[in-house]
């Protein structure tokens, strides 16, 4: 994941876990039979809801873009009984967040779903102005974080099909332009800084997904890998190449404890903007405090029930990041571990408000938001 990304699909992501299955960056297969969970089922006093149209007020909190609010508004698609025992239900949502930094951001995402689930369309358009900070690299002579404003516009458009089983397959496409203000003057071998910087990309994507639900599984596995070629015969003003990938698995121990566990990984060749660098995605920290070409962290949690609306959790885990945007981060080994509680708003889709407290080497962050940790 990127910051810039991250932050635009995000807005998307969170407000389709309230109105589906399936989330933008996230689909997975109907496991189990009977209707699909809906949010329109649910009942909950955190929606408002009319009709087919939900809106919904989402919290959050966190070390890289402050505390701020999103607000969701989702519109589902008729279907038939048939296709409702099959399939969830075609959904457009809109969001807009923001926060005590002063970061903004505006996102549209359309999740379509046909012929019993074996095709699955995803667009989001978005835009963002991120206010965010980070450490000076090591020589630089200025005191403190530099200040890193990002302003840009985002597309992002995905179709997969079903190879078989718990296998999709498919292709994406996305264009992001964006300008940037990074406020030290030096150069990086490493990343392009430039003020203004297109992207515009094709790739493709295969994933694995037999999780019971994907919002908060108990059980199943998660794999995705993520192609992306950006090219200046496509329009970018550089040539530079997107990998990602994570596996991601969920164990029912009891009635009561599930544990969790993922792996994930980034890397990035040729000259990239600094917006699109690799993360470090653990917590106790904010993601600008680890940028690099290449990353790599693993982490596992303990879930504990410890009613029906209320449970805890314990992390913990390490990553690693190369070429760093700053040297002062570019440790061997870069820890975060911590504890948690959780209090579940939608019984129906199991999903969680979260607070997490983690630690890491120099640093600790709570952390605020909507739907598991991964």
């Amino acid at each position: 994941m990127t910051v810039f990304k991250t932050v635009v699909l995000a807005l998307g992501i969170l407000t389709l876990s309230f109105s589906s299955v399936w989330a933008v960056d996230e689909p997975a297969t109907v496991a189990h039979e009977g209707s699909t969970p809906d949010l329109r089922d649910d009942g909950s006093d955190l929606t408002v809801q009319s009709g087919n149209l939900v809106v919904v007020p989402i919290p959050m909190s966190g070390p890289t873009l402050d505390s701020g609010l999103i607000l969701g508004e989702m519109y589902f698609h008729g279907q038939t009984e048939e296709q409702a025992r099959k399939q969830p239900a075609s959904v457009t949502g809109a969001a807009g967040m923001y926060t005590s930094s002063d970061s903004k951001a505006l996102a549209l995402v359309h999740q379509g779903y046909w012929k019993d689930d074996t095709w699955r369309f995803t667009a989001a358009a978005g835009a963002a102005d991120l206010n965010l900070s980070l450490s000076r690299p090591l020589g630089d002579p200025g005191l403190g974080d530099i200040n890193w404003r990002i302003k840009g516009n985002f597309l992002y458009l995905n179709m997969l099909r079903r190879l078989g089983g718990n296998w999709y397959a498919g292709a994406l496409a996305r264009y992001i332009d964006a300008e940037q203000q990074v406020g030290f003057t030096g150069s990086n071998v490493d990343f392009d800084l430039g003020a203004e910087v297109t992207a515009r990309g094709v790739g493709a994507v295969l994933e694995y997904d037999s999780r019971d639900m994907p919002t908060n599984s108990y059980s199943g596995r998660h794999f995705k890998v993520e192609a992306v070629l950006n090219a200046e015969a496509y329009g970018s003003d550089k040539n530079y190449q997107s990998y990602s990938s994570y596996f991601r698995s969920y164990h029912e121990m009891n009635d009561s404890l599930v544990l969790a566990w993922e792996l994930r990984g980034c890397d990035r060749g040729g000259k990239v903007p600094l917006w699109e660098a690799c993360t470090v995605g653990l917590r106790g920290f904010s993601a600008t405090d680890y940028l690099g070409r290449s990353s790599v962290s693993g982490q596992a949690e303990a879930r504990w029930r410890m009613s029906e609306r209320w449970g805890l959790v314990g992390f913990g885990g390490v990553g690693y990041v190369t070429s760093p945007f700053s040297e002062i981060r570019g440790r061997t080994a870069i820890p975060s571990y911590g504890l948690g509680i959780r209090f579940m708003v939608l019984p129906a889709k199991r999903i969680n408000i979260r607070v997490d407290y983690g630690r890491s080497t120099d640093s600790n962050a709570i952390h605020l938001s909507v739907g598991e940790a991964f």
